[in-house]
């Protein structure tokens, strides 16, 4: 009997674009970098798609530990080689590959050693890369096949308000705005908004062309390399978009090119409509996106869409998400902030239970635990606070923390070190309460 075969959201999205190779609607530069492959082993999944179905794409060792792993004990000795205070600390990799080999008898190939040092956070001191040739690329053929996104820093406001920052997205193949929002500041409440707005009106891309900021991947090399390891990464992975990071600002210049569009006619838009704060830009945004596709987009080379229908759970996917363990008295912690949490169930306590903590786009606190949602509230002030709650309600200004407060810890002179008055003696008591 068959086995079930059960595709990841990754091969999905490659049987999408190897079916569009294969129908000659991609190039084959093009589809080399929708699957994030070599070009060698994008001929490789071809042929196993034509030969075998979608069943070629599946690997074979899928959920199998690989025989040739390094043993715990082996890992922990390059470590503790090539780490801090080692014998062979400051070695390239090469190098310390061949000095393993020889004088400690350790064979390991020079790509394993690397994703050992760099998951440790060890660095290669040598960084002598020659430039890569670089040369202008054609659009995209279909709608939805990538879409690149920025964020632009200016002065939008032309004084009258606040900075802000502009982040949107641009179809490769229309050159139409798919998203755009003001905010504060370039951060990943942005990115996730453009998304959903994105996902919304148009659909799920196949790839997004970004830069190379925290906000998508961590950028030190001890943080965790995987591609859901923030908050916007974690939404793309889960979407199934693959994201692409450019190499300099040049090669994401159709983005680039639409800051300069926008930082002319935009702002005079903006001048105009008398906008001097966030929201009223993001008013005025709204009637300058239909405008701006009118006039400056283009017809797709092929004109059926590539774009893919947005999952119900999109909210869900758009948020930002966190795992907590539920304390005692039934609350979540998260950045200073305390959520109380209703019992899931009549006289059922969540005390130890791991739920997912979100904050949605619409400011919504929910905690999501075993496919139930609970809206979570603000838990009560504790105990200790009330006396600064006291003095905010009378108007007062915020109680100092201990580390603001001038003089503080109290100086050797301060009165409060200085012994207080004697107690009244027992007789002293007697005779005032007499009189």
């Amino acid at each position: 009997m068959r086995e079930r075969l059960t595709l990841t959201t990754r091969d999905q999205q490659r049987v999408e674009v190897l079916t569009r190779w294969i129908a000659d609607i991609l190039t084959t530069g093009d589809a080399v970098g929708l699957l994030g492959v070599s070009e060698r082993s994008a001929w490789r999944l071809r042929g196993r798609l034509i030969k075998r179905g979608a069943d070629g794409l599946v690997h074979g060792n899928r959920g199998r530990a690989s025989p040739r792993r390094l043993s715990p004990s082996t890992r922990a000795r390059i470590l503790e080689l090539a780490g801090p205070h080692g014998s062979y600390e400051g070695i390239n990799d090469s190098h310390l590959a061949e000095l393993l080999a020889g004088e400690e008898e350790i064979v390991v190939g020079r790509s394993t050693l690397q994703r050992v040092l760099r998951g440790a956070g060890l660095a290669s001191p040598r960084h002598r890369r020659s430039p890569r040739y670089r040369s202008r690329r054609e659009r995209m053929a279909q709608t939805g096949l990538l879409v690149q996104i920025d964020g632009s820093r200016h002065d939008w406001l032309e004084g009258r308000g606040p900075g802000m920052a502009l982040v949107g997205g641009i179809d490769d193949a229309s050159g139409s705005i798919v998203g755009a929002t003001f905010r504060e500041n370039e951060d990943g409440a942005g990115y996730l908004t453009i998304l959903h707005q994105m996902a919304t009106e148009y659909g799920i891309p196949a790839a997004v062309y970004r830069d190379r900021s925290g906000i998508f991947s961590p950028t030190c090399p001890s943080a965790s390399m995987r591609e859901d390891a923030t908050q916007v990464g974690r939404a793309f992975a889960e979407l199934g978009i693959v994201s692409i990071p450019a190499g300099s600002p040049q090669a994401k210049g159709r983005i680039e090119r639409l800051w300069g569009t926008c930082q002319d006619r935009l702002v005079t838009m903006l001048r105009l409509a008398g906008a001097d704060d966030l929201a009223s830009a993001n008013e005025v945004l709204a009637r300058f996106v239909p405008v701006f596709n009118e006039r400056f987009s283009v017809a797709p080379a092929v004109a059926e869409s590539a774009w893919r229908p947005a999952p119900r759970d999109l909210d869900r996917l758009c948020a930002f998400r966190w795992r907590r363990t539920v304390g005692n008295d039934n609350t979540v912690r998260h950045d200073g902030a305390v959520l109380q949490l209703p019992p899931s169930r009549p006289g059922r306590s969540l005390v130890g239970r791991r739920v997912e903590f979100q904050l949605r786009l619409d400011g919504r606190l929910l905690v999501e635990i075993d496919d139930r949602t609970l809206l979570a509230v603000i838990a009560p002030f504790e105990p200790g606070r009330l006396c600064d709650i006291r003095v905010l309600a009378a108007g007062g200004p915020a109680p100092a923390t201990g580390a603001e407060r001038p003089g503080y810890p109290p100086r050797p002179e301060h009165p409060w070190r200085k012994p207080g008055p004697k107690a009244p003696s027992r007789q002293a008591l007697t005779e005032s309460l007499s009189r």
